[in-house]
């Protein structure tokens, strides 16, 4: 696992930087704190920070091939790479190492591009080939490790973290008005933008090719998730259900495979339980798994955690947090995200990292089993809502002033909260209503949040567009394979695995997603819908699978989260912060939004008509990213 970066200058008089091409480099070091180093040619210079896992001796990056042709830098793990050294071995290619690295070169030098089709891991890398004149990136297929770039036709600069490329002066820091919207709504900003005008997020199962004397840049798409419209099975439920096991087992064996001890994050849930039974039965010895607890008791599901540890006897490290400790962290946090996220469990996300650090260098976790299987209560809330619009319009306003009349309760996914969530997506698009559930601010809430300058800026223009081109490019009907594809395709790939990457990270730790491996994801992609969501059941066909492996409680108890209680933070502990961070002269200086409207949000929220936690948080997050990265603080 490593932190990557590079420059490329069109002009072949000119020189890359090697002053600030280290630069870049290292503010990448959480990434990679064991190795740093740099290859440059003349007007093309690449860079790595080096986190060692596989081949601790020999793996040094940049890499190149015998001749020095072809060199690499490469963030991530190639899971099957003796697998497939062997037949490349066949072909005469001469191996050096024993690393995955080596691998990337020698099927570049055999296949070029197409070398992508061959590989099984979570990846994103940059290749030189000097006789070529090209550079080559790629992401991998779900999008677990991160790329930047920005190209302006003169220069290509490319980066894990956008941190890397503002260390260059000449790198615009202009805000995308357009991409601070699609924050507003959806908590993060999709990719392929970023909060940044020049900067570009290169999609999961995407390639770039740059021909440098050309200086023409090409983005091909490679892979996508093959979801059919209500597929219909043609095998019995425990067939399913028996291939599901065999393959996520595999899954997870094939993520074992490391020269530094490795552990499992252990949160109690079913989808973390069942990578850590197979994981402990393949490892040998317990294998050690981590959780983390809370004093909020809302909020804490490490009984349950200890539960299933001591059901598989695994080697079981708990260690218990005050709530208070989650907000202290908040600057650490900050440091880490140079794009904001208002998800809030990155503060809980970042603290099991911490942890887990201290013992190991690679965890497994569970990401991907809800978008897989229609794990979330949004699944659920999909169907409910028909119900809800086939009532005339007497009854639904009669239920919309009960539930505004509901008292407040800041427990973590209180009944409040849920109810009062599920109207705000009534009368739009299934599509849409998703990912309002899911998100922060509505259209109409932002008309009202953006300052008049901001809103006549972007108000032809759509938040969802992202969201239309994907339906558009899936050609899916079903409301329930558009909603599954759509999660994997937003919520997934922008938030969930920007949060585990930035919180884990940060603190030079490497998580494997055993239920995002592509094979394992093209099968799930393929199975009926209704083996996923049964009635109201959710993940139906994953819970009949390992109804054998794990305690039942574990199998049927429902979705929690790893929530925070911020509403009572807002009240509370983080009053002050709330308070000066949206404070009516701070906003009205910085121009972005009206400062009645967040004052209304706040004073609601504190006086307990409202649950605005979502849209306070989300603001908040705002308000500390633009803080620390564009006040002149980054350096």
């Amino acid at each position: 696992m490593c932190g990557i970066c590079g420059v490329v200058l069109l002009d072949s008089g000119r020189r890359v930087d090697g002053e600030l091409l280290v630069t870049m480099r290292d503010t990448l070091t959480p990434r990679g704190p064991d190795e740093a180093g740099m290859y440059l040619d003349g007007n093309v210079g690449l860079a790595s920070r080096r986190l060692s896992i596989i081949d601790l001796t020999e793996g040094h990056q940049p890499m190149a091939n015998e001749d020095g042709s072809v060199w690499v830098v490469f963030n991530g793990e190639i899971y099957n790479f003796k697998d497939l050294r062997r037949p490349l071995e066949e072909r005469g290619h001469k191996f050096a190492t024993n690393s995955d690295t080596e691998v990337i070169l020698h099927a570049y030098e055999e296949y070029g591009p197409d070398c992508l089709e061959h590989f099984n891991g979570m990846f994103a890398f940059a290749l030189y080939d000097k006789k070529a004149r090209r550079l080559f990136l790629a992401r991998d297929r779900v999008g677990l490790k991160p790329l930047h770039y920005l190209w302006d036709g003169q220069r290509f600069l490319f980066a894990s973290e956008i941190k890397a490329l503002l260390q260059d002066p000449q790198v615009p820091r202009d805000i995308n008005l357009l991409s601070l919207s699609k924050y507003l709504t959806y908590e993060y900003v999709p990719a392929p933008h970023t909060i940044f005008q020049a900067i570009h997020k290169l999609e999961p199962g995407h390639l770039l090719l740059l021909d440098i004397d050309q200086g023409r840049l090409e983005n091909r798409k490679y892979w996508d998730i093959p979801l059919f419209d209500d597929h219909l099975g043609y095998k019995r439920e425990e067939e399913y259900a028996e291939e599901l096991l065999s393959r996520l087992e595999e899954s997870v064996r094939l993520r074992l495979v490391s020269d530094v001890p490795i552990g499992i994050f252990l949160s109690g849930g079913i989808d973390s339980s069942t990578v850590a039974a197979l994981a402990n039965r393949h490892h040998g010895s317990p294998i050690t798994a981590f959780t983390i607890g809370f004093d909020d008791k809302s909020f804490d599901e490490s009984a349950y955690a200890i539960r299933i540890g001591r059901a598989l006897g695994v080697d079981h490290r708990v260690e218990s947090f005050q709530v208070q400790q989650m907000h202290e962290i908040l600057p650490r946090v900050m440091d880490a995200m140079d794009e904001p996220l208002g998800d809030a469990s990155i503060l809980p996300t970042y603290l099991l990292s911490e942890f887990a650090a201290r013992h190991v260098k690679v965890v497994m976790g569970g990401d991907g089993g809800d978008e897989l299987f229609a794990g979330y209560p949004t699944y659920q809330a999909l169907k409910l809502i028909r119900y809800y619009n086939i009532f005339p319009t007497e009854i639904r306003t009669l239920i919309r002033r009960v539930a505004g009349a509901l008292p407040v309760s800041h427990r973590n996914i209180s009944m409040d909260f849920k109810i009062k969530q599920l109207l705000r997506g009534a009368g739009v698009s299934q599509e849409i209503m998703f990912f309002l559930w899911m998100g922060s601010f509505t259209e109409g809430e932002k008309r009202h949040l953006l300052t008049p300058a901001i809103w006549e800026q972007i108000k032809r223009r759509n938040a969802f567009e992202d969201l239309f081109d994907y339906i558009k490019v899936s050609n899916l009907k079903g409301e329930m394979e558009r909603a599954l594809y759509l999660s994997m395709k937003l919520y997934l790939q922008d938030d969930i695995l920007v949060k585990v990457d930035r919180a884990s990270m940060a603190n030079s730790l490497e998580v494997r997603a055993p239920f995002l491996d592509y094979t394992f994801v093209e099968f799930a992609a393929q199975l009926p819908t209704i083996l996923k969501l049964r009635r109201l059941t959710t993940k139906y066909l994953l819970k009949k699978a390992v109804a054998g492996l794990l305690p039942r409680e574990i199998v049927q108890r429902g979705k929690k989260g790893f929530g925070i209680p911020v509403g009572r933070w807002i009240l509370g502990e983080l009053r002050d912060m709330f308070e000066e961070y949206l404070g009516e002269a701070r906003i009205r200086r910085e121009g972005f939004f009206s400062p009645a409207f967040v004052r209304g949000l706040l004073e609601d929220h504190l006086a307990r008509r409202k649950d605005n936690r979502k849209l306070l948080w989300t603001l908040l997050m705002f308000q500390l990213w633009r803080e620390r990265w564009l006040s002149g603080a980054a350096s």
